[in-house]
């Protein structure tokens, strides 16, 4: 692991419902912009995103770190689908 006191690493997490889940919260934002009038929109969906912050790790130590969370804490891989990718510096 290498550690330096001047990196950080930010590491964004995106967790969406897998094909086939019920994604309640899509379905009354949908029907809802379809009676305030706001053009059709076929599809809508939730996802969840968090960028995860890490000072002092590599951007791989970081993205392992940011699977391990998604592993213990932050998605059920039964129906859930993920994504990570670290964030470029600004």
């Amino acid at each position: 692991m290498v550690r330096s006191a001047a990196r950080t690493t930010d590491v964004e997490v995106r967790i969406e419902l897998k094909p086939g889940v019920i994604d309640a919260e899509a379905e009354s934002v949908e029907k809802s912009l379809g009676l305030l009038g706001i053009a059709p929109v076929p599809r809508v969906s939730t996802a969840r995103i968090f960028v995860l912050r890490f000072p002092g790790v590599s951007r791989r130590e970081a993205r392992r770190l940011a699977e391990e969370a998604v592993e213990r804490l932050l998605a059920n891989p039964v129906i859930h689908r993920v994504t990570v990718h670290p964030i470029e510096p600004a």
